[in-house]
């Protein structure tokens, strides 16, 4: 044999080995495969305390995460200390409870960057909102959670083989760009954690390592000063669960520290709704290749489900999305890969350095800068989309079916944060060719992991709604919960 064909060889089982290998941090030891609710309920009756639940969530990351690489940087120190002085009497329905944040939001006294290494080491002086809320749910973090250079990406793999590992099989990315929250949730490490959204950036992970993914509706929960000042508001912020009711639970909570003044309020969502939908099922993107055979067969096995439940679905749905509306969000993508590299310092803080982004932000950066002049127009025609969005939602539907993405996830390579801009963007958009629409218009969506492949690996499929409706998509969610009961990591 050959030195290249043993080369071959050679890469071809460790590809198998990562391929068929799962990494699980469930055990019998205190935090079993509870959900946060449970933990939270655990807690609350004096079987667990805090500090057990915190110990034991810092052991499980520890265990998995040399395999998975989801952590960015540690925060057990104070996560100990929060765990020892909760207040008595606590009404926070998560105190306690264990979780991480993304680090691409400013949480004070640690680093955050952004899965970049153009950003400054320097800790951050003050929480933005969105954690200032997490934080009120009674949540406790233990750490940040990495991604992708600036969340650009469908993938959580950066440059220099930094990759985040799908713990259904470590072969496969784990999705992007909340794969770091999404990794440590799906494995067991932890019951929930946060992420966000800016084209797909819960579902696509939550799809990837079946998990119940929710991109709630513009303006429902806090933001941060980086995403907010946009010129589209395209970023929502929420958390990666293994269950509806802990999705459903925690979007209740946060509305008690600050509920937002423009929509009706969620309230406590605690099961499935007696309302019969009428559910228009979309297989196929208008905007990208046909979505794949065994996505298409979860997408297609979901309407039958519903149908069996009694709900109406539209097999032959055609969603009138504007035929401008594809090169319109790429030119947007650029726009802010643009700002980031030339207004560094600005959004980012001192010490910013532009001279170490890599070649996927480099590359859309220039790509934004060619295309400049088209810009004006794609920020008018998508802050248009978004002011008519329920305009385009059918008449006949309550919900919209469609898979979360259009092919099954990928190896780690594919998208790799290594790989040269041309072949990447090449790549990127016929896999997310379902998630932006919804951040353009603000309205909220959810991954659902109701689909496997032939190996056994998660499939997600997504529900959309008008905007402001995310307690119709919760009282299907639990109903279909309940109908098919989610796999989980053994």
């Amino acid at each position: 044999m050959s030195a290249d064909a043993t080369t071959r060889a050679a890469y071809e089982e460790i590809r198998e080995e990562h391929d068929s290998r799962r990494v699980s941090a469930f055990t019998d030891h205190v935090l079993g495969d509870l959900d946060a609710t449970a933990v939270a309920e655990e807690i609350r009756a004096g079987r667990m305390s805090a500090g057990e639940a915190v110990e034991a969530a810092i052991a499980r990351v520890a265990a998995v995460d040399p395999t998975l690489g989801a952590t960015t940087v540690d925060d057990h120190d104070r996560a100990r200390d929060r765990a020892t002085h909760l207040p008595k009497g606590t009404s926070a329905p998560f105190a306690g409870v264990p979780t991480a944040i993304k680090d691409n939001v400013p949480v004070a006294g640690l680093a955050m960057s952004a899965g970049s290494e153009a950003l400054s080491t320097t800790p951050k002086d003050v929480d933005a909102p969105i954690v200032r809320q997490l934080l009120s749910t009674g949540l406790i973090p233990i750490a940040t959670t990495t991604c992708p250079p600036f969340g650009w990406t469908a993938t959580t793999e950066r440059p220099h083989g930094l990759v985040t590992r799908n713990p259904w099989g470590t072969g496969y990315s784990s999705g992007g760009s909340s794969g770091g929250s999404a990794a440590l949730v799906a494995a067991g490490a932890l019951p929930i954690a946060h992420g966000n959204d800016g084209g797909g950036s819960i579902r696509i992970p939550a799809a990837a390592c079946g998990l119940v993914g929710l991109k709630p509706t513009r303006g429902r929960l806090l933001g941060d000063p980086a995403t907010d000042k946009a010129p589209v508001k395209i970023v929502a912020n929420g958390v990666l669960t293994r269950t509806v009711r802990d999705t459903a639970n925690f979007f209740a909570a946060a509305e008690r520290f600050q509920p937002s003044g423009k929509l009706a309020p969620i309230g406590r969502v605690e099961g499935p709704g007696a309302r019969r939908l009428r559910v228009g099922m979309m297989v196929d993107s208008p905007l990208v290749p046909p979505t794949d055979p065994q996505t298409r067969e979860a997408v297609e096995a979901a309407g039958r489900l519903l149908e069996g439940l009694g709900h109406t679905v539209d097999p032959d749905l055609v969603v009138p999305v504007p035929r401008f509306f594809k090169t319109d969000f790429e030119d947007y993508w650029g726009l802010l890969a643009l700002s980031s590299a030339t207004q560094g310092a600005g959004i980012y803080g001192d010490g910013f350095d532009a001279s170490r982004l890599d070649p996927f932000t480099r590359g859309l950066a220039a790509r934004a800068k060619k295309r400049l002049h088209r810009l004006p127009l794609a920020v008018a025609r998508l802050t248009a989309t978004s002011a008519m969005a329920d305009r385009l939602f059918p008449e006949a539907s309550d919900l919209i079916l469609t898979p979360t993405l259009a092919h099954t996830t990928p190896r780690i390579g594919y998208l790799s944060g290594d790989l040269d801009f041309d072949t990447h963007f090449e790549r990127l958009p016929p896999y997310v060719g379902f998630t932006p629409l919804h951040n353009v218009s603000g309205q909220p969506a959810i991954s659902l992991p109701l689909g496997r492949t032939d190996d056994g690996r998660p499939i997600g499929v997504m529900f959309s709604a008008r905007r402001g409706q995310e307690r119709l998509l919760l009282e299907l969610a639990f109903e279909l919960e309940a109908a098919a009961p989610f796999a989980r990591l053994g």
